[in-house]
């Protein structure tokens, strides 16, 4: 089985006419998008060698190695960029990467199999958690402690609250 990707930015478009690119990173730390080896594409089979050049707003402005025009710069928009899992460093005490969330098991609050969790989603919002549930159906689940109280990654699981089991805000609280 080939190992794990993650995703640390994807190529939003291109910057000038030497072939630079604007890249959207997904670390905590912008700058760390080149901190952990070279870059590939979600097949893990295409290398980018990607060098910093600077900041535009949310963005990184870069090179990569190869790309001399505006043209190439174009064709490379929406490009996806991983690491291997490996390249990462561990994660703290406590913590975990989204990305070693896929393939646990789901139980609910009462013990109960639901399923596995088979991706983990974030387009900007919050990550959610693409369940795949053992009667075949598919449940996506906001990752945050109302729905999620627990993840046991030792044990393979995590611990979720079902939509319907999640009491309504309280409206003297001015809930959403």
């Amino acid at each position: 089985m080939a190992e794990r990707l993650v995703l640390l930015g994807a190529v939003a478009s291109p910057h000038g006419v030497k072939g630079l690119v604007k890249i959207k990173p997904f670390t905590e730390r912008p700058e760390d998008l080149t901190a952990y080896g070279p870059l590939t594409d979600e097949s893990g089979q295409r290398r980018f060698a990607v060098t910093l050049k600077g900041r535009a707003g949310e963005l990184l402005m870069a090179a990569i190695e190869g790309v001399t025009t505006r043209e190439a710069a174009e064709r490379l928009k929406g490009t996806r960029l991983y690491v291997p899992r490996s390249a990462l460093p561990p994660p703290g005490e406590g913590q975990y990467y989204l990305t070693d969330l896929e393939g646990l098991a789901v139980r609910d609050t009462a013990g109960r199999a639901l399923g596995r969790v088979q991706r983990v989603l974030d387009y900007g919002a919050g990550a959610v958690l693409e369940i795949a549930l053992a009667d075949g159906g598919e449940l996506l689940l906001p990752f945050a402690d109302a729905h999620v109280p627990e993840v046991d990654l030792e044990g393979g699981s995590v611990t979720v609250v079902p939509p319907d089991e999640i009491p309504p805000p309280d409206e003297d609280e001015g809930g959403r």
